[in-house]
């Protein structure tokens, strides 16, 4: 028995097969590929693998990317399964005003972190971020409760939008300093500050509404740049999204 477990984001598609759909279950194989490079998974890095027993997947990307990866699955009989947001799942519930519009990613995402936090601290309310092409932060209460999040932003649009708007503003990327004395050192600490703000803004929303600081974790693959110049602790977790997506495998085939 063999999980197979897919994030579609909006530059990769990342990829881990387990050995079974179990949070506890070992890593049998993982890759990534850039959009682009889609249709090439069945003849290249899938070609190898065991045939998975269940599929479960996450997609932000549109439909047009989800058809492709669901095109390269055909070498196997696998019935692909794609993760909708729910009011309720898998210990978490869904306080987003139309549940079935939050993103898949911010769902899964907070379901993975949710368990983690219960493994290690037992109840207790929680900030998640994931630092990517977006910037999301988001808020989940001590008994579970997904109360709202912000959405921000990343490094590289907020970079293009300021070259797009702004007369002959085309300058490498910088550094991240406390005064910035040249303009690549100010748009990229600038765009860092912003998103640290946020996500500081959020914790202090979430202490003052359940009473106790909140635990930290931070995902995404521009995480590590963020970690440094964060002000408050955080846990920084490589493959949040492949946490929570274990979390509802578990639930949903109960093995």
């Amino acid at each position: 028995m063999t999980f197979l477990a897919i994030d579609i984001g909006n530059t990769r598609l990342k990829w881990a097969q387990y050995d079974a759909p179990h949070p506890r279950a070992r890593l049998l194989a993982h890759g990534a590929e850039f959009l682009e490079n889609i249709d090439k998974l069945g003849d290249g890095p899938w070609a190898a693998l065991p045939e998975p027993t269940h599929m479960l997947g996450c997609q932000v990307a549109g439909d047009a990317l989800k058809r492709r990866t669901e095109e390269q699955m055909e070498l196997w009989s696998v019935d692909p399964l794609w993760v909708v947001a729910r009011s309720e799942e898998a210990g978490l519930r869904n306080g987003y005003e139309h549940p079935t519009r939050l993103g898949t990613d911010r769902w899964v995402a907070m379901i993975g972190a949710r368990h983690r936090v219960l493994r290690r601290d037992g109840p207790r309310p929680m900030v998640v971020v994931m630092v990517g092409t977006a910037v999301t932060v988001e808020a989940v209460d001590t008994e579970g409760t997904f109360l709202g999040g912000l959405i921000l932003p990343g490094h590289g649009i907020m970079l293009r939008a300021l070259e797009s708007g702004t007369a002959g503003l085309h300058v490498p990327t910088g550094e991240v300093r406390t005064f910035p004395t040249n303009t690549s050192d100010a748009l990229t600490s600038g765009g860092t500050y912003a998103i640290a703000g946020a996500v500081e803004r959020m914790v202090q929303h979430l202490q003052q509404h359940c009473g106790e600081e909140p635990a930290c974790i931070m995902t995404g693959g521009a995480g590590w740049k963020m970690a440094p110049h964060m002000t408050r602790p955080f846990e920084l977790v490589d493959n949040l999204i492949f946490d929570g997506l274990l979390e509802m495998a578990h639930a949903r085939f109960g093995c």
